[in-house]
């Protein structure tokens, strides 16, 4: 049986999804990254392949996504964070339309057809304040962890507004809040409306469709969901492990690159390679 790999190389995590020929899940792992891509990929890989029970010369294909994927000398293939996560998202939530992906370095929106096929997309302008690094200043400032602020931001009562869409400026916006004696529940809770409400703003771009599904790594956090959702004024998709759809959607579309070659009657040039070395 074919057995692959989809490696998704972010801003603060890497992920592996290895998938058997039947789509089904064998292997999965997320580490911190780190400056060394090849050896960060390297090691997630091989954590992944324990898991699975593997070893690295049984699988027939790997793809990359995210910003390292160029820097993954043992891959057969890069494909773009924007496709991998609309294909990743639509094998979770098959009826969604579009999709929100919110990551420590930015925020798109994609609206796919059926199946994961990209038809539009909006990105952030690369600015901290559109996305998951401002919570994590706004998390460090407030000295709270960020793994906390999801539960924080739910128990806000009476959220603060955080309208600057300038990183720097929104920071100065959380000092008053916190000199005027907001609390860290409803602060945190207005850099999570804020947030929602640009989302909002790519996602009207893009194209508002009925069903939704947010990825990414900020999609763990439940006070983000609950703002998007209220922003949205609709219930959102959110699967247990949002941050693993890029690697996911790598993995499949590696499956589905395999399939192709082997209709051909070729085999993957780098496996052609490792058997003949």
């Amino acid at each position: 049986m074919d057995f692959v790999a989809g490696i998704d190389i972010g801003a603060k995590s890497t992920k592996v999804v290895i998938l058997d020929a039947n789509k089904e899940l064998r292997g999965k792992i997320a580490i911190k990254t780190r400056p060394d891509f090849t050896a960060v990929a390297k090691e997630a890989l091989d954590l992944a392949l324990q898991k699975a029970g593997l070893k690295e010369k049984e699988l027939s294909y790997i793809a990359t996504t995210g910003f390292g994927r160029y820097n993954v000398p043992f891959r057969d293939v890069q494909i773009t964070e924007i496709t991998c996560v609309a294909r990743g998202a639509a094998f979770l939530f098959p009826k969604t339309h579009c999709v929100l992906d919110i990551g420590a370095q930015s925020t798109r929106a994609i609206r796919v057809h059926d199946g994961g096929k990209v038809r539009e997309f909006r990105t952030n302008d690369k600015c901290a304040a559109g996305a998951g690094g401002f919570i994590e200043r706004a998390a460090k400032y407030l000295e709270v962890k960020v793994e906390e602020v999801g539960e924080l931001s739910i128990k806000a009562d009476k959220p603060e507004t955080i309208s600057s869409v300038c990183a720097v400026l929104a920071e100065s916006e959380i000092i008053n809040h916190v000199s005027s004696g907001g609390t860290v529940e409803n602060i945190i809770r207005g850099v999570h409306i804020s947030l929602a409400s640009r989302a909002l703003a790519l996602i009207k771009r893009a194209g508002l469709e009925d069903e939704v599904t947010f990825v990414g790594g900020v999609a763990r956090q439940k006070g983000m969901v609950k703002a998007l959702e209220d922003t949205l004024k609709r219930k959102v998709n959110v699967d247990a492990e949002p941050e693993m759809a890029g690697a996911l959607g790598a993995a499949l579309l590696a499956l589905r690159r395999l399939e192709k070659i082997r209709q051909n009657g070729h085999e993957p040039a780098m496996k052609q390679e490792a058997r003949v070395a």
